[in-house]
Order: structure tokens, then sequence, then C-alpha cells
């Protein structure tokens, strides 16, 4: 078993602020981004509509590493990994800021993710070896924080950024910050190591990640890269072959990546597949809407941005009811009707259009953010609230894996989607016409888990405390 850290007082004073400095830099480049897409795509000579590989890359890439993040700590030191995450998170920032072509941009987030997909989860496994149990929510409370301010802030600096300077600064902001967390790294971080050795489940990793590899290329291949159907049929026969064969073999292995086990209780199994389903929807939101608001309504990147604010807001009004929410209602109660209404708003910004008040509209973001922060928080707490203490780190890693994949397929859906409603050299009304198709395919596909959590025990209510890293 890993060992304990003993921590000096000042290391327990700053470990916490290292730990939420990683989280608000992951946060707030999930969001920076999406706002400067059409910008980055004219000065890249991209289609701005065929951009989500640049966000999907990074997303996909997380999703890969998170299973392979406590056990890469646990081998080489908290200390070790913690800091060269910091450090692969700013290179991959400023290869992005550096790039000179989509492809190189591609490859500059894929190094940026390496970095991302290990900040977090390591920093918050030190924290629960470092800290006692009963100050362990408090510090976790404390980073989780910035993650609240990251999504809030994101879209209007990057709007703002890219127009005072250019889309390159959204990326070199992270430079200086992150110098500040390599060294408070080297100086901070506790140098946590496993004395037993365990073996990771590589085979079990290379089906599985190779798995959310071929489905997602061919989700891909259907939008922005255009691959023919029948490539695109092949990798997906590929994908679902390698997934089956993971499964099967999880079964009969001693420690799997994820067993199967799992699945036993109920409400695990619905939790994930229910998180797969819904965030299809949540997940697209943020790449479809400045898109959708500076490409066919005209909007500049500042006051796209700036229209996101709303999102953020809802959802942060809504974190303090949502425990008495569902303690009140029940977990399917609330996630069958926050599901339904949650696909509902998203197909009807079909509806907006240049006429629509700007007032109605911010109105509308800030409604979908109070259900989506709703719908995370109660997806999150059910998925993990019937597993035991000794299941409780794998279903953990297991959601999220499916969070960030989720999200990722969901880009790739609604990128795939807008592709096949854009008629080639479409201009104004038809351009405006294929995301409002987009927009209530989404929402449908959305509304469809609702099916899913229906399945919950009707009594079964909220647990001790809520699961919410959103």
């Amino acid at each position: 078993m890993p060992h304990t850290a003993v921590l000096d007082a000042r290391t327990a004073r700053v470990l916490p602020w290292l730990v939420a400095i990683a989280f608000f830099m992951q946060t707030l480049d999930g969001t920076i981004l999406n706002t400067a897409l059409p910008a980055m795509a004219r000065d890249l000579s991209e289609d701005p509509l065929r951009m989500q590989g640049v966000v999907i890359a990074y997303m996909l890439t997380v999703a890969l590493l998170i299973p392979a993040s406590g056990w890469i700590a646990d081998r080489f030191g908290s200390r070790r990994i913690f800091f060269s995450a910091i450090a692969l998170f700013t290179l991959g920032s400023l290869f992005c800021a550096l790039s000179v072509s989509f492809n190189q941009l591609m490859i500059s987030r894929v190094v940026q993710a390496i970095g991302g997909a290990l900040m977090l989860p390591v920093g918050r496994l030190v924290v629960l070896r470092a800290y006692p149990r009963r100050e362990f929510v408090k510090v976790m409370t404390f980073i989780a924080l910035p993650g609240m301010v990251g999504p809030l802030l994101g879209p209007t600096l990057g709007g703002w950024l890219v127009e005072v300077a250019s889309w390159h600064w959204i990326f070199l902001i992270n430079l200086p910050v992150g110098l500040v967390g390599c060294l408070a790294a080297l100086r901070f971080m506790p140098d946590l190591k496993s004395e037993v050795r365990t073996r990771f489940d590589s085979v079990g990793f290379l089906l599985f990640g190779g798995a959310m590899v071929l489905i997602t290329i061919a989700l891909e291949g259907l939008g922005e890269l255009q691959m023919p159907h029948a490539r695109v049929l092949l990798l997906m026969v590929i994908g679902s072959a390698c997934l089956a064969a993971y499964w099967l073999r999880a079964g009969h292995v001693e420690t799997p990546l994820f067993s199967p086990q799992l699945f036993h209780t109920r409400s695990f199994a619905v939790g994930i597949f229910g998180n797969l389903f819904a965030r299809l929807g949540s997940g697209a939101l943020p790449f479809l809407i400045p898109l959708l608001l500076q490409v066919a309504l005209g909007y500049s990147p500042a006051e796209a941005g700036m229209s996101m604010i709303p999102l953020a807001l809802g959802a942060m009004l809504i974190k303090p009811l949502a425990k008495s929410l569902i303690d009140g209602f029940g977990y399917r109660r609330i996630l069958v009707v926050n599901t339904l209404l949650l696909g509902s708003l998203i197909a009807s910004m079909a509806t907006v259009d240049a006429q629509t008040p700007t007032v109605l509209l911010l109105l509308h973001l800030g409604l979908i953010g109070v259900v989506n922060s709703m719908q995370f928080t109660a997806m999150n707490t059910v998925t993990l609230v019937g597993l035991s203490n000794r299941d409780a780190s794998s279903g953990n890693s297991l959601l999220s894996v499916v969070v960030q994949l989720s999200m990722s397929l969901g880009v790739a859906s609604a990128g795939a989607l807008l592709g096949g409603f854009t008629v080639p050299g479409a201009e104004g009304e038809a351009v405006l016409q294929a995301f409002h198709l987009t927009f209530l395919c989404i929402g449908a596909m959305s509304m469809l888990a609702a099916t899913l959590f229906f399945q919950l025990d009707s009594k079964q209510t909220m647990a001790a405390r809520l699961i919410d890293e959103e």
C-alpha cells in the first residue's frame, strides 16, 4: 500500500493551492478555446465548422490516460509525475501557440492533454493520502472552487484575447502559471510511491483505449475527416470488437483495468450508461454555441464569450440546492425529468436566430446552465453512491473516463451532424439552418438517456456527500 505523507505546516497550507491552480489551468483551458475556434480556423485556413478535432484530441487523450494515472504516480512517485504533468501541459501550450497548421495544433493539443490528464488525478490522490479523513472534504471543496471559476472566466477571456491580441494568447497565458506551478511542485509536492509493485493491466489498457480511439475517429470520419462510409464502418466494427474483447477478458484476470463486477451494482451501471448518453448533448454545447453565435449570427469573439457567462452562473447558482432537491424527489424522478428538460432546452436552441432578443438568449443559456449542472451532480452521485469502499476508487476512475469520453463523442457527433447538414459553399440562412437541425438532433439524443434513468430504484435518495467534478 502507498504510505501516507507527513506534511510540515507550510506544505500543508500550500499543497491545496498547488492542486487548485492545476485544476484551474485545466478547466480554464477547456473553456477558453471554444470562442477562439473561428479565429483559429481563419488563421490556419480551415473551415470553422470542422475545428472539432482540436477539442476532441484533448478530451480523448485525457480519457485514455486517466486509468493509468494512479499506477504511474505509484510507480514513479507523485512529485515527479505532478511536476512532469504541469511541465508537459505548459510545453504543449507553447507548442499550440507556435502551431502554423491544423495538424501541428492537433499534435500540440495531445502533448498538452497528456499533462492535463495527470495533473488533477495525481493531485487529488496526494491530497487523499496526505490529509486526515476529517480534513479531506474541506480541502477538496477548496480545490474545486477554481474549477467553477474557470468556466466562468474562460469564454469571455478567450473572446477578449482574440479581439485585442490573437488566438495564440489563449495558450501563452498558461506559460507563467505553468512555470510557477513547476517550481512549486518541486518544493511542496510530497513524493509518494507505492511500497508494493502492482501489475498494470497493459493488455486491457490497449484494448479499452483502442476501442475509444477507433470509435471516436469513426465519428470524426463522418464529420471533419470526411472519410468514405466503408472506412467509417470498418473503424466502428474494429472499435466495438476491441471493447467486447476487453470486457470478456476483464472477467478472467486478477487486476483488470476496470472490473465487470462494478456493474453488478445497479445504480453504478445505470449511472455510467446514463452519463455516456446524457453528456452527448451537454458535451457538445461549449463547442456548438460559440460557433453558432460567431459563424451564423455574426457575434464578435468577445460578445460570444460574454454570452456564455449565464451557462456558468446558472451552474453555480443551483449547486447549493442540489442535495435537498435529490433528497426530496429521489434520483429517478430528478434524473428522468431533468434529462427530458435538458434535451428539450438543447433542441430549443433551434429557435435562436438573428431576431432573438439578447436578453431572451441569455435567459435561455442561463436555464440550460442550471439544468445541466443539476444533471451533472445527480448523475455523478448516483453512479458512485452504491459502491463499496473497495470498489469506490475503480468506479470513480471509470466515471472520470466516461465523462471525458462522452464529451469528446458529443463534440464528434455534433461535428458530424453539422458537417452533414451543411451544404458545400453554404452561407447565411443555410448555415443557420444546419445549426438548427444539429441542435434538434443533439437534444433528441440527450433525451434518450431518460429511458436509462427510469431503471433506477424509485426509493434511492442522496448519499452523505455529493460527487461533483464539473
